[in-house]
C-alpha cells in the first residue's frame, strides 16, 4: 500500500515537472506596418513545448512545408488556414497552436499570394523550429535563402510576361475618332481563362486583357478601395492620382471637389467623347455633374468595381465660360493603361489636348444631353447626383450598369 501511494506521487510529481519545463513561444505573423514577417523568426524547442502564432494586420497562414520545398504546402502537414485581421484591430489578435511532439526540424511558410510574384514566402516570410546551426545543411539562413530564390524566380517570371515585348501587340496606326491625329491602332485583347485564389476562395475567371496588364488576382476577397480625388478647391481640373493600377474586386471611389465635375468614361481613340458602341449608342459609365459649393468640407463621392484587367479611360465633360473643355485641358483618368504601351497614360492626356485644347483644330464637343449613362447629370451643367453613387463596370466592355443614388 505504501509503496503504491509513493509510486502515484512520484507519478504526479513528474508529470508535474513535464508541465511546470515545458515552455510556450509567442510568434508574432506579420505587423501593423505590413512587415512580411514571423518574429522571431526561428526557436528551438522540447517536446511538449507550444508554439503560439499570433496574426496581425493583413491576412496569413503559418504552413507547414519542407527544407527542400519552402514554399510548398507539406503534404498532410500542419495549416492555420489563412487569418484576415482588419487593419485597425489593435488587440484580441487570432491565434493558433503547434505543440512540438520531438525535435525535429519544423518549417513553416505564409501561404498568402502563393506562386506569383508577390508570394509572401517568396519575400522572406517563413519560420522554423528546431533548424540546423548556422552552416549546417540544414540551417535557416539556407531555408530562408532558399524561399527568397523562389520569390526571385517569381517576380522574374511575372516580368518577363508583363514585359513581353508589349509594344509588339501595338502594331499599326490608325487615325483618332475625330481630328486628324494619328494613333496606335488598339490591339486585340486577349480571352484569357485562369484559376484565381484568394485567401480561402477559388474561382475560375474568363476576361480580356492586355500584354502588360495586371494579373487578375485580387488583393483580397473584398478587394481595395482607390480613392481619386476629381478638382480641388484651388480650381483644379485633375484627377488625383491621375491613372491607377486595380485588380478585379477593387473599388475606384471618385471623390468629387469644388466647382462642378463630372467622371466619364470615354475610349483611347475619343479621349473627350463618352463612350459608344459600334451603333453610336452611348454605353460608358458617367458619374453625373456634381457640384461641390467653394466652402464644402463634406465631399459627394462616386464608386466604380473593377471586374477585369483590360485599360478604362475617363474624363470630365464640363467646358469652361468661355467654351473650352476642362478634358481638352487634360483632365482624363485611366485605370489599367499599359504603361509600356505605346497607348500609354501620357499618349491618352496628349491625345486629349491635341484633340480638345485651346488650339486644337476639328476638336469633338464633349457636350452630351443624351441619357444611358450612370449618373444622372444633363448637359454641360447639370443638376449634380446625390451624396453618393456606385457601379460595377467589365473593363474593356461596351456596357454600362446604371448608378445607384444612395
Amino acid at each position: 500500500m505504501f509503496f503504491s501511494a509513493a509510486a502515484a506521487r512520484l507519478s504526479f510529481g513528474l508529470a508535474l515537472a513535464s508541465a511546470v519545463a515545458a515552455k510556450v513561444y509567442d510568434i508574432q505573423v506579420g505587423d501593423a506596418s505590413g512587415s512580411l514577417t514571423y518574429s522571431p523568426e526561428a526557436i528551438f524547442a522540447n517536446p511538449g513545448d507550444q508554439v503560439v502564432f499570433h496574426f496581425h494586420q493583413k491576412n496569413h497562414t503559418a504552413t507547414q512545408s519542407s527544407f527542400a520545398a519552402p514554399c510548398s504546402p507539406l503534404a498532410g502537414g500542419l495549416s492555420s488556414g489563412f487569418m484576415p485581421v482588419p487593419a485597425n484591430q489593435t488587440d484580441n489578435f487570432p491565434t493558433w497552436t503547434v505543440t512540438v511532439q520531438d525535435t525535429k526540424p519544423l518549417w513553416f511558410h505564409c501561404e498568402q499570394a502563393a506562386n506569383t510574384a508577390a508570394s509572401h514566402c517568396g519575400k522572406g516570410m517563413v519560420f522554423a523550429v528546431n533548424c540546423g546551426p548556422d552552416g549546417s545543411a540544414n540551417s535557416f539562413t539556407s531555408f530562408k535563402q532558399a524561399a527568397l530564390q523562389i520569390g526571385a524566380q517569381l517576380q522574374a517570371s511575372a516580368a518577363a510576361a508583363s514585359s513581353a515585348a508589349p509594344a509588339t501587340q501595338y502594331t499599326g496606326y490608325t487615325t483618332a475618332d475625330y481630328g486628324t491625329a494619328t494613333i496606335p491602332a488598339e490591339p486585340t485583347p486577349v480571352l484569357t481563362t485562369e484559376t484565381v485564389t484568394v485567401e480561402t476562395s477559388s474561382w475560375v475567371t474568363v476576361y480580356s486583357s492586355y500584354i502588360g496588364s495586371p494579373d487578375p488576382t485580387p488583393s483580397s476577397v473584398s478587394g481595395s478601395v482607390i480613392k481619386v480625388v476629381v478638382g480641388g478647391a484651388n480650381g483644379e481640373l485633375t484627377f488625383s492620382p491621375d491613372h491607377v493600377e486595380a485588380k478585379p474586386r477593387d473599388v475606384i471611389q471618385f471623390e468629387f471637389h469644388q466647382k462642378n465635375h463630372t467622371a466619364t468614361q470615354s475610349s483611347f481613340a475619343a479621349p473627350c467623347v463618352r463612350l459608344k458602341d459600334t451603333s453610336g449608342n452611348i454605353v460608358g459609365l458617367d458619374s453625373g455633374f456634381m457640384p461641390v459649393a467653394a466652402d464644402a468640407t463634406d465631399f459627394p463621392v462616386w464608386n466604380v468595381t473593377v471586374n477585369d484587367t483590360a485599360p478604362l479611360w475617363f474624363y470630365c465633360r464640363q467646358h469652361k465660360p468661355d467654351g473650352s473643355s476642362h478634358c481638352g485641358d487634360g483632365m482624363v483618368f485611366a485605370v489599367n493603361a499599359v504603361e509600356e504601351s505605346p497607348r500609354n497614360f501620357s499618349a491618352f492626356k496628349g491625345l486629349a489636348q491635341t484633340l480638345n485644347g485651346t488650339n486644337a483644330t476639328g476638336s469633338a464637343s464633349t457636350n452630351s444631353n443624351s441619357s444611358g449613362s450612370s449618373g444622372s447629370g444633363s448637359g454641360n451643367n447639370g443638376a449634380g447626383a446625390g451624396k453618393a453613387a456606385s457601379a460595377a463596370l467589365s473593363l474593356g466592355a461596351l456596357f454600362a450598369a446604371a448608378a445607384v443614388l444612395l
